[in-house]
């Protein structure tokens, strides 16, 4: 939820929730004393800070409404926590300063409450190697490190044990941590209708993974039945290592992408693809970049028939109104007006950052566009 709060609060908003302020007092005789009071704060927000691991918002800006602790124009940061109510207003003022509730704020506010019930981590990877493991979810929206298990196994030595019971141990935290992130019902041996079903892959150089999906079953069949629910979801594919890079390899992969065939995530990144293929062969039917995608889209080429605009959702969070309304125009006229799709990558899956190497902005053309057809619109 913080994640779609972030991309959906902007500059000069307006936004009310409950805090938590130290207030000073002083006493007639001198003294003071300060004391933690919770108020109903509302302020013209002017920054944010987001950390996605730990899904912790940061919403600073001045304080427009006075109360008895505190002054309208008094700077305060908002923590946005989960299941923390809030209000957000956007406003469109006389001089032209606010983008209001645009169409992209709206389809964003309407992703973040999801009505359907269809946002959740849709995969799971455990990238591991020896003694290393990042626990990974994969979300209609982002994918995000929730945990990392690190510790030392010893080196395999002929004729010694060492290493065999720190790999064990290493199998047993890291599983541990697993469950604890899935939110897993040990107690569970039958699986439940309201429980999720989604690909956990396994993934790393040589046999780390098969052995944890090993020992895995080790364990289903001894001391915790419940986790042959989990067994069936579990994949063992190859990853160059453990580190966290190597998960983009990993989705990148025949097998995989297999897996997650029906996920959002792979069908932004079968979009990508197609793109990609589309310049490879030089057929003037996909274009990159800003003024490139405009031309195209002023040409009327990326409209009914084919026509798809493809756009970061980075050039949304764009602190100027004039650049922000410029994408926003540019979206509103290929979906409403030409009839063409509009597709927009999160920035945060791998998919999305290939866009931004692209500059943020692609299109597949339902006609070929050539370079002159662009240099003719800048003369």
């Amino acid at each position: 939820m913080q994640w779609h709060a972030y991309n959906l609060i902007r500059p000069n908003d307006l936004l009310r929730a409950s805090a938590i302020r130290r207030v000073t007092t002083t006493q007639e005789t001198g003294s003071t004393s300060s004391a933690r009071v919770h108020l109903m704060l509302e302020i013209r927000v002017k920054s944010l800070d987001f950390d996605p691991q730990s899904s912790q918002l940061h919403v600073s800006g001045t304080i427009v409404n006075e109360t008895a602790h505190t002054k309208i124009g008094q700077h305060h940061t908002l923590d946005l926590e989960l299941n923390r109510n809030f209000t957000l207003e956007k406003e469109v003022g006389a001089d032209g300063e606010g983008v209001g509730w645009d169409s992209i704020a709206v389809q964003m506010l309407k992703d973040a409450v999801d009505e359907g019930g269809n946002r959740r981590a849709e995969a799971v990877a455990v990238v591991m190697q020896e003694g290393l493991a990042h626990i990974c979810f994969i979300g209609q929206f982002q994918t995000i490190l929730k945990q990392k298990v690190e510790m030392s196994v010893p080196r395999k030595r002929h004729g010694g044990g060492d290493h065999d019971k720190g790999m064990s141990k290493f199998f047993q935290v890291t599983l541990d941590t697993l469950l604890r992130q899935l939110e897993f019902n040990t107690s569970s041996v039958a699986l439940t209708s309201n429980e999720a079903v989604r690909p956990v892959l396994l993934a790393s150089p040589g046999f780390v993974a098969a052995g944890f999906q090993k020992y895995i079953q080790s364990v289903a069949s001894t001391t915790t039945p419940a986790l042959k629910r989990l067994l069936p979801s579990t994949v063992v594919v190859h990853s160059a290592s453990g580190y966290l890079h190597s998960l983009a390899e990993v989705l990148q992969s025949p097998a995989v992408k297999t897996i997650l065939a029906d996920t959002k995530y792979a069908r932004e990144t079968r979009l990508m693809d197609d793109f990609l293929e589309q310049l490879r062969k030089e057929t003037n039917k996909a274009t990159y970049g800003p003024r490139e995608v405009e031309s195209a889209v002023e040409h009327g080429a990326v409209g009914r028939g084919g026509g798809v605009l493809i756009i970061s959702n980075r050039l949304f969070r764009s602190q100027d109104v004039a650049e922000r309304k410029r994408w926003v125009s540019l979206v509103d006229r290929v979906r409403d007006v030409e009839g063409g799709e509009v597709r927009v990558l999160s920035s945060d899956h791998e998919s999305g950052r290939r866009l931004d190497g692209l500059g943020g902005i692609a299109a597949l053309l339902t006609f070929p566009i050539v370079d002159e057809d662009i240099e003719e619109d800048d003369q």
